[in-house]
């Protein structure tokens, strides 16, 4: 299967970094800090995982952030996925 990425995986992975440098914590003190693998954090934060919406709410939770502060500004198109070879595909 190819890999498949998403912008708006990306985008989510990006507040959380930008959230988590804001209050000075790293990432393996984010992962203690929502129960959540480092492996997993790096993945969310470099845009090659989505977080569910547990995991979300978990992290929004140790940065001391409402869960929706991490999903301002997300649209729809954002959901569009880019295949391997860059083409693109409707969500």
């Amino acid at each position: 299967m190819p890999r498949v990425t998403s912008d708006a995986a990306a985008y989510i992975g990006q507040g959380i970094a930008d959230h988590r440098r804001r209050v000075a914590m790293t990432q393996d003190q984010l992962a203690a800090g929502s129960g959540i693998d480092s492996s997993n954090i790096r993945a969310y934060e470099n845009g090659r995982a989505m977080p569910s919406i547990h995991s979300l709410t978990r992290i929004a939770e140790a940065l001391g952030l409402e869960p929706g502060a991490l999903l301002e500004g997300l649209t729809l198109d954002l959901f569009a996925v880019s295949t391997h070879d860059g083409r693109r595909r409707g969500a």
